[in-house]
């Protein structure tokens, strides 16, 4: 009796687990066939090209195509001598707003052309000679034409500035990465992961320019040309000399360092020794008179009325 009753106790749960299992397999099958469906039916509703298009702004779909063809079309009649020295000025530069050489001219082109037409226009309204209007029209052309170059210098300045007063930090992170066991180029891309500034910039485009098949010297060489700083030529130098004579990169970057870290003390007290000089003029031009006109004006009229006085 109590073996039959073990035996139908087994049977039972062997048909409740078979049972819960067959329930389970197609609670998951319909459940996959659900995924299954949705993800055909999200294949099925994937946008067209042209409906990607028009959800666009109408800025990126047709204003700035237009603008770049126009640019194009005008920087032509420029020769190719200015159009490799602005290429390069660019470089240096950074890529502005991704500009080519050929857009730079145009922009030069149309700003002059900007800056004349409101020459001119605001000059009609003044009484003066058409001579006089045509003259100052010419001269806002040449203004406008010559100012997206000094914007330019301006930029390139400031990056070279931000280069150099990163670069003393940047090769004691890379210092510190190689020294815990990091190549260098896998060193130059963590520092261009942390960092967000001009030299971790170009040191992004070191690494990308390696994985796309340049050897490491000349991405080095194209950076030191890109950046046109001394310091960091000097740095390029020692890095492919090293690479070159099989010396530790490691022991490179740790004396580089230490010779960045005594230019940047050097260069400080330069700038400290400088300022006294640099205060000299509005010292003596602009805080020496107002000083003097606090101290002597309450005198002033007593002695007026004194030497008037004097003279009666």
């Amino acid at each position: 009796m109590i073996g039959t009753t073990f035996i139908i106790i087994v049977f039972g749960v062997a048909v409740a687990g078979a049972t819960l299992t067959l329930l389970l397999g197609l609670g998951r099958q319909s459940q996959a066939r659900a995924i299954q469906e949705e993800r055909l039916y999200s294949v099925s509703k994937a946008p067209t090209l042209e409906e990607v298009d028009l959800s666009r702004p109408f800025r990126e779909r047709v204003v700035q195509p237009s603008i770049s063809a126009v640019l194009r079309f005008v920087s032509r009649f420029a020769p190719q001598h200015n159009i490799e020295q602005t290429r390069l000025k660019l470089e240096v530069a950074g890529r502005p707003y991704g500009w080519t050489a050929a857009d730079f001219l145009g922009v030069r082109l149309l700003c002059g052309i900007g800056l004349g037409v409101v020459f001119f226009a605001f000059l009609l309204l003044v009484d003066i000679s058409l001579g006089a209007v045509l003259l100052l029209t010419v001269l806002g052309v040449v203004l406008g034409f010559y100012m997206p170059v000094v914007w330019l210098g301006m930029r390139i300045n400031r990056r070279k500035q931000a280069i150099l007063l990163a670069l003393p930090d940047g090769l004691d992170m890379l210092n510190i990465c190689v020294g815990a066991g990091l190549g260098f180029d896998a060193a130059l891309g963590k520092l261009g992961e942390r960092w967000h500034n001009p030299l971790a910039d170009e040191f992004n485009r070191v690494v990308v320019e390696i994985q796309f098949g340049k050897t490491r010297r000349q991405a080095l060489l194209d950076m030191a040309a890109r950046a046109q700083v001394p310091e960091m030529d000097n740095f390029v130098a020692t890095i492919v000399q090293a690479d070159q004579l099989g010396v530790s990169i490691a022991r490179v970057l740790r004396a580089q360092a230490e010779q960045m870290r005594i230019i940047r003390r050097q260069r400080a007290e330069e700038m400290a020794r400088k300022a006294a000089i640099k205060l000299l003029f509005p010292l003596v031009f602009l805080i020496f008179p107002a000083l003097l006109a606090v101290l002597l004006g309450p005198g002033i009229p007593q002695l007026v009325n004194t030497l008037g006085g004097l003279g009666r």
